[in-house]
């Protein structure tokens, strides 16, 4: 997830660059989300860890 986080942030900086504002709007949101996604999925999987230990 963290790959494909890093993917739209890509495509976000490229059409920045080339002038795409709708687009890299839209992937950079899409990054920011998938990000958020990635951390919440990270704490949960390294609290259980610990608990169940």
């Amino acid at each position: 997830m963290l790959g494909w986080a890093v993917t739209f942030l890509i495509i976000a900086i490229i059409a920045g660059v080339l002038g795409f504002g709708g687009i890299a709007g839209t992937s950079a949101g899409i990054a920011q989300i998938l990000f958020v996604i990635f951390l919440i999925l990270f704490v949960v999987s390294l609290l259980r860890g610990v608990l169940t230990r």
